[in-house]
C-alpha cells in the first residue's frame, strides 16, 4: 500500500487557532509555491487589505491583533494545503478521514472538508474576530492555563468563582476564562488545591466563555448568510467532540463554539478510537502536535507549518 493510500485511510488533518501567529509565517510558501501565492492573494482580495504584508513583515504588535492574527493563521494553513497539492505534481492528494480545528482552526477545517471556499471562510473569520473584539470591549476578561489538575476538581473551582472552563486541551492542561476578578480568584484556589502550575495568558479577553455572548447573535446572522455546503469529510466539533458534516450542524457548532468549551482532548480521543493513526497539524506552530502526543503517544504526529514540511510530506507520498 502506498503512503498516499495509507494517509487516505487513517489520517486526520488538524488546524491551529489564535496564538500560533509569528512574524514571517507563510513567507517561504509565498516565495516558493504559486498555489500558496494564489491563496494569500485571494485572502488579501477578500479582506480588501494587504494582510500578507503584515504576516510576512510585521510588526509583531500589529500581527497579534485579532483582526490580523485570525485570518493570517487561516491563510497559512490553507496555503500549506495548496502547496502540498501542487508539490504532488499529479499524484493523488492525501484525503483525511476526519478534520478538526482548535477554536479558530475549525474555520480552516471548513475549507479542508469542502464546506466553504477560501474567500467565504476568511470573511467569516474576519467577522468572528470583529465580533469577539466587540465582546471583549463590552465584557473585559482574561484567561489562564491550569496544569496538573483534574477537570472535575477545576470545575468545582470555576463554579465557585464564576469563571469558565474554556479549553480542555490534554489531561494535564486546561484553560479557564472569565472576568479579571473571577479568573484571579480561580487561579489562587487552583494553586492552593494542588495545581502544578497556574499561568496567566496574554490574551485580549475571555474567549470561549459566557462573556462572549454579545458576539453570538452577530455570528449567527453571518453564518446564516454564508454559502455553506454539507462537507465531504467529517469535522470533529469542538463543543461535542463528535463528527458533523451538514451545513446546519456546522452553523450550530460555530455558534455554540464562540461561547462554549473547546473539548480538544475528547476530540483527539474520538478520532483515535475511530481509526486515526496519523495526525497532520497544518498551519503555523506546533502546539497541537504537542497536545496530541500528550493525549496518546502511540499515534504519529506530523507538522506542516512551512515549505519544508510540505516538501517532506510530498516526497513521502
Amino acid at each position: 500500500m502506498s503512503t498516499s493510500e495509507k494517509l487516505q485511510l487513517n489520517a486526520a488533518f488538524i488546524f491551529p487557532g489564535q496564538g500560533a501567529q509569528a512574524v514571517g509565517m507563510g513567507a517561504d510558501l509565498y516565495e516558493k509555491s504559486e498555489a500558496a501565492r494564489l491563496v494569500f492573494r485571494k485572502v488579501d482580495e477578500a479582506l480588501g487589505r494587504e494582510l500578507s504584508t503584515v504576516m510576512f513583515e510585521g510588526p509583531e504588535e500589529e500581527l497579534r491583533e485579532t483582526k490580523n492574527a485570525q485570518p493570517g493563521i487561516f491563510a497559512v494553513s490553507i496555503a500549506c494545503m495548496a502547496a502540498l497539492e501542487e508539490n504532488l505534481q499529479g499524484s493523488r492528494m492525501p484525503v483525511p478521514i476526519m478534520t478538526a480545528g482548535h477554536s479558530l482552526g475549525e474555520y480552516t477545517a471548513l475549507v479542508a472538508s469542502g464546506v466553504a471556499d477560501v474567500m467565504e471562510a476568511v470573511l467569516l473569520v474576519e467577522k468572528r474576530g470583529e465580533l469577539m473584539q466587540e465582546a471583549c470591549d463590552t465584557n473585559p476578561g482574561t484567561m489562564a492555563a491550569v496544569l496538573g489538575m483534574e477537570e472535575e476538581r477545576l470545575a468545582e473551582i470555576v463554579n465557585a468563582t464564576g469563571a469558565y472552563i474554556s479549553n480542555v486541551n490534554t489531561g494535564d492542561q486546561i484553560v479557564i476564562s472569565g472576568s479579571l476578578e473571577s479568573v484571579e480568584q480561580a487561579m489562587v484556589m487552583a494553586a492552593e488545591r494542588g495545581a502544578k502550575r497556574v499561568i496567566p495568558l496574554k490574551v485580549g479577553g475571555a474567549f470561549h466563555s459566557g462573556l462572549m455572548k454579545p458576539a453570538q447573535s452577530g455570528l449567527i446572522e453571518a453564518l446564516e448568510k454564508a454559502n455553506l455546503h454539507s462537507g465531504n469529510i467529517p469535522i470533529v466539533a469542538n463543543c461535542t467532540a463528535q463528527p458533523i458534516s451538514t451545513a446546519d450542524e456546522i452553523r450550530k457548532e460555530l455558534s455554540d463554539q464562540i461561547v462554549g468549551c473547546v473539548q480538544w482532548k475528547k476530540s483527539i480521543e474520538f478520532m483515535i478510537k475511530s481509526g486515526v493513526t496519523d495526525f497532520y497539524e497544518i498551519g503555523p506552530g506546533r502546539a497541537l502536535s504537542g497536545m496530541v502526543k500528550k493525549i496518546d503517544r502511540s499515534v504519529e504526529v506530523h507538522s506542516l507549518a512551512d515549505m519544508e514540511g510540505v516538501e517532506f510530506l510530498a516526497a513521502r507520498s
